[in-house]
């Protein structure tokens, strides 16, 4: 549909008689039985190419759900920023939210309650047991709260300590290997309390807004026997894909040799799991017409 209110040109045609009797060769990158099938020059393949990659393969993408999701805006839980050669850590919604407290009016009636110890009827003990109640779950209520705050400022203190040099830097090479072992050490909370306190919470630094997840991550060790983040090689293996031969898009192998080269010695295995984590599909998958 969207090929047909395009102006009538040769591009046009044979783009339509690729999807419509060679789609199957265009998803898998065929090339070679799409140029065999359709006679294209080079030239020709890739003006075609082109063509198709402009169109919308999800046109009504714009509407419903998935509209609403991407208006959605993330607001940070946490706020990192060097003060001279500080690093301060403060939760965002600190300073402008006043502290809970539970309502003189029912302590006051609990005291009166309790102090009236003549003339207790049984609604009057119903009364003060109800009251009690309220006024104790409040109370547990604003501890939970004062508790919460205090492991999330606690948590990222920890992780500000443990990631300093990125937080002052900014560069990915710059961030260590960190699992929330390593906070719930530092911090003493159990692993299971680092995890929801990590879990979609987001910190506002000067280099960006961040998930806190974003801070964890395995080790891997290069050739000098250092350990390095995990997301560090991504980013490098990331910048291999992006910069390899369209054409002839490298393979896990491929991938793993090129890895091994800049120091760092990983399985195949690894490296496609990396891969996939990155968003990438297999070497065929990634050619172009070029």
């Amino acid at each position: 549909l969207q090929l047909q209110r395009l102006p009538d040109t040769s591009a046009r045609t044979t783009a339509m008689y690729i999807l419509s009797r060679q789609y199957d060769d265009f998803l898998n990158k065929r090339f070679d039985r799409i140029r065999d099938e359709t006679a294209l020059s080079d030239a020709e393949m890739k003006e075609v190419f082109d063509l198709i990659m402009q169109l919308n393969p999800k046109p009504a993408n714009g509407w419903g759900d998935d509209a609403e999701a991407a208006m959605i805006r993330v607001h940070p839980d946490f706020i990192v920023e060097r003060l001279g050669e500080d690093l301060l850590v403060s939760l965002t919604a600190g300073g402008d939210v006043q502290p809970l407290r539970v309502n003189p009016a029912y302590r006051e009636m609990l005291e009166d309650y309790r102090s009236s110890a003549k003339n207790r009827s049984r609604e009057r003990r119903e009364t003060l047991l109800f009251v009690r109640q309220k006024v104790e779950q409040a109370r547990w209520f604003i501890d939970g709260i004062r508790q919460r705050r205090e492991a999330m400022q606690r948590t990222m203190e920890a992780i500000v300590r443990m990631q300093e040099d990125y937080f002052r830097s900014g560069e990915l090479s710059d961030l260590r290997p960190m699992g929330m072992k390593d906070v719930a050490d530092m911090t003493g909370y159990d692993v299971s309390t680092i995890s929801r306190v990590s879990s979609s919470k987001y910190v506002q630094t000067d280099f960006g807004v961040f998930p806190l997840k974003y801070f964890f991550s395995d080790a891997t060790i290069n050739d000098q026997g250092e350990e390095v983040s995990t997301r560090m090689v991504k980013q490098l293996l990331a910048e291999i894909i992006e910069t390899e031969d369209k054409a002839a898009p490298l393979t896990d192998t491929d991938l793993t040799e090129a890895l091994a080269e800049k120091g760092y010695q990983l399985a195949r295995r690894t490296v496609a799991k990396y891969r996939e984590q990155l968003g990438y599909p297999v070497a065929r998958m990634r050619r172009e017409v070029v």
